[in-house]
């Protein structure tokens, strides 16, 4: 009984010590893949905001995509660096936002009623791209008028070619304008 025991501990054992080398050379084998490219330390910049500013420019960076072969050059953009998004959020810095998804390109406000009037309005703003043009910009207005006697008789209609959403896409797009003027003078 003592030889069995001590058998089938081996056969654990083995299998136990053939899967860590199995899982070990899967990860040895995906690093093994990266490009190993050693820089002169004369050319790069002392500074670490230079050397930082100069990997982003040159697409350089971790990450997923690039260890399974993925995209190499990637082009990140920031809400602070889309002047269309900038001005929108200035535009609605009063109202509470409800959803707010810069990759999806979309913000939606909560319901705002001025003056506790029974009538309120809800805005989205979609963005079709990060260029500063009319046709890129989509604002919806969305109202909500009740009955005078209750609120719970309510309807709500969506105007997208309202005059309200006509002001507001065109006061984003001059704010945008202008920002990204400020953007380019700075740089």
């Amino acid at each position: 009984m003592h030889f069995k025991v001590r058998l089938i501990m081996n056969k654990n054992l083995k299998k136990t010590l053939i899967n860590f080398l199995l899982i070990f050379f899967l990860i040895f084998s995906s690093f093994s893949c990266v490009k190993w490219n050693p820089q002169d330390a004369r050319n790069l910049p002392s500074n670490s905001q230079e050397r930082a500013r100069k990997n982003v420019e040159e697409g350089r960076g971790v990450g997923i995509g690039n260890v399974f072969g993925g995209n190499k050059s990637t082009n990140y953009e920031f809400s602070t660096s889309n002047p269309l998004w900038r001005a929108s959020l200035d535009l609605l810095d009063f109202i509470p936002l409800s959803v707010i998804d810069y990759p999806g390109g979309i913000i939606i406000t909560d319901w705002y009623n001025q003056n506790s009037s029974q009538d309120s309005i809800k805005i989205t703003i979609r963005f079709l791209s990060t260029e500063v043009r009319a046709n890129n910009v989509k604002v919806i207005v969305h109202k909500k008028v009740c009955d005078k006697s209750s609120n719970l008789n309510c309807k709500i209609i969506t105007e997208s070619n309202s005059k309200i959403s006509e002001e507001l896409s065109l006061a984003i797009l001059k704010n945008a304008a202008k920002l990204e003027a400020e953007s380019k003078i700075k740089k």
